[in-house]
């Protein structure tokens, strides 16, 4: 398919031994106490501070972006990922069929889609500034985001997420135009497939971009960022609309950027900066949803799959309380 990463070329061999860390067999336990329709995750899966922590000795980010998700999923309590490199240009599905092959049945993946069909205006090069003509555009969206996932993914497929950026939305004609356009988008891509939309843009999420929506059989992610609302606050919006699984996800800790919070919290191999107030809301979410998919960043807490540990210790201590 024109444009799309091919699966890796000269790809290097698998490095011998790399597995899943001894230590992260002793969650199994915990990973049995949780909710059965409760699937955690992190945002990727290529950091070499997780040595010890998800893989069993150090390796290079190129080396486990490459060979490091098959350790990945046997860790217990990693029954999903967020596939991040989709959002920087699209992939083939020949990539997402070798992604399925190294993964457990019951495993799924959060699929983020390429960021021409979420952001209003082009950023890069001599037409920066200018309107994106794929923003928005089914066409664009099912040949290079639905259907190369659908293709490679098959049933391991759990998310298809449209993940908007801050945007200025009165370039790009409103909010009220944005929600129409939003919901003529979904309307025409092909049906019975999990979507899910994220934004940046407090000023966009209420009962109007709610109702959409579910118009259109859509969920909203609920995403743990200091630019939306809490999560819990979001969730109770929600309400009853739509069916299907939750989508949550924890992505950056309050009053940092991006930026900053890598800079803190590199190599990401630890707790840097606790958020239990957070971690309660996104109990509380699991509490209430009776399926709910939830992936968390590094720049969260500062290491993902430590989040997720203190996560389930958390959910297991009131299942055990």
């Amino acid at each position: 398919m024109s444009g799309q990463l091919p699966l890796f070329a000269g790809v290097d061999p698998e490095p011998a031994g790399l597995g899943p860390a001894p230590a992260a067999q002793a969650h199994a336990e915990l990973a049995r106490a949780l909710p059965p329709g409760l699937r955690l995750g992190t945002s990727s899966w290529s950091f070499p501070g997780w040595a010890g922590v998800v893989y069993d000795r150090e390796a290079s980010s190129r080396d486990l972006a490459r060979h490091g998700l098959r350790a990945y999923a046997q860790h217990p309590l990693l029954r999903a990922v967020g596939v991040d490199r989709t959002f920087y240009g699209p992939v083939a599905p020949d990539v997402f069929a070798d992604y399925a092959a190294q993964v457990p049945a019951d495993f799924r993946f959060l699929v983020k889609a390429h960021q021409d069909c979420v952001v209003p205006a082009l950023t890069q090069g001599a037409a920066s500034g200018q309107r994106n003509p794929r923003f928005l555009d089914p066409v664009y969206a099912r040949e290079h985001v639905v259907e190369p996932a659908r293709a490679g993914l098959g049933p391991k497929l759990g998310v298809l997420l449209f993940q908007f950026p801050p945007f200025d939305v009165g370039l790009a004609g409103g909010a009220r135009d944005v929600l129409r356009r939003l919901e003529a988008f979904f309307a025409a891509l092909p049906e019975g497939l999990p979507y899910a939309v994220e934004l940046r843009n407090r000023g966009l999420f209420g009962p109007r971009y709610l109702d959409r929506l579910a118009g259109v059989g859509v969920r909203h992610c609920l995403t743990a960022h200091p630019s939306m609302p809490p999560v819990f606050e979001q969730w109770r919006a929600v309400g009853p609309r739509g069916d299907g699984a939750t989508v949550l996800r924890w992505m950056l800790a309050r009053g940092l950027s991006y930026a900053a919070a890598k800079e803190a919290f590199a190599p990401f191999d630890r707790l840097a900066r606790p958020d239990p107030e957070t971690r309660e809301q996104v109990a509380a979410v699991i509490r209430e949803s009776s399926s709910t998919l939830v992936i968390v960043n590094n720049k969260a807490e500062g290491s993902s799959p430590c989040t997720l540990l203190a996560l389930a210790r958390h959910l297991a201590g009131e299942a055990q309380a």
